[in-house]
């Protein structure tokens, strides 16, 4: 896996510069990933719009910023992505934002199609779900941990909706974007916050032992 790991990274972008790449596609009227579609590049236009808001709105907890900026050990934080995903133009923007209140993590984004190889290793209930953030070990490259593509009430949300009409269809698209709209990004970091919490403590622990 770190052999799968180390090549993506090779293929990975900051976080200004995948903004930069999915806005330069638009330009072109294209979307990011293998499909081309009048669709996608529809959603992927909504989702620059959503993502310039976000950045401007999303705050960090005061709680989870003193707790970001404490960590231990020094972190990669990987993010499977697309331009056309809505639930990555909802999370990316918060997860960017948790990155910089911290010197111990260093943000890496990287496209769906183009790293298949390493997409095929956290697949959800068998799908190609995005965003996928995997939480690595800087110096060894060792997933510790993973969070995606959708916080727990998002994908609860989904499954209901499901449950009930047998397909995932635009108004359900619609009640996602407003449950992300009224949680404004909390229920986000309380998870990837609570998966950081343990890994960072094992990591300090670890060392201790050494």
């Amino acid at each position: 896996m770190v052999s799968i790991i180390k090549k993506s990274l090779g293929f990975s972008y900051s976080y200004e510069a995948y903004r930069n790449k999915v806005s330069a596609l638009l330009k072109e009227g294209k979307s990011s990933g293998n499909e081309q579609s009048e669709a996608l590049t529809h959603y992927s236009e909504l989702n620059e719009a959503r993502m310039n808001r976000l950045e401007k709105t999303i705050k960090i907890t005061t709680e989870f910023t003193q707790e970001l900026s404490q960590l231990k050990a020094d972190y990669i934080w990987l993010i499977l992505a697309e331009g056309w995903c809505g639930d990555a133009a909802q999370v990316l923007p918060v997860i960017h934002k948790m990155a910089e209140v911290s010197k111990k993590i260093e943000l890496k984004i990287i496209f769906r199609d183009e790293n298949e190889d390493l997409m095929n290793l956290f697949l959800t209930n068998g799908t190609k779900s995005i965003p996928k953030l995997l939480i690595l070990d800087k110096s060894t490259l060792e997933v510790l941990g993973n969070f995606g593509p959708r916080p727990m009430g998002a994908k609860q949300l989904i499954i209901d909706y499901k449950a009930k009409h047998g397909i995932v269809d635009e108004t359900a698209k619609t009640n996602l974007q407003l449950w992300y709209l009224h949680d404004k990004g909390l229920s986000i970091q309380k998870e990837i916050m609570g998966l950081m919490s343990n890994i960072d403590l094992a990591a300090a622990q670890k060392h201790q032992l050494q």
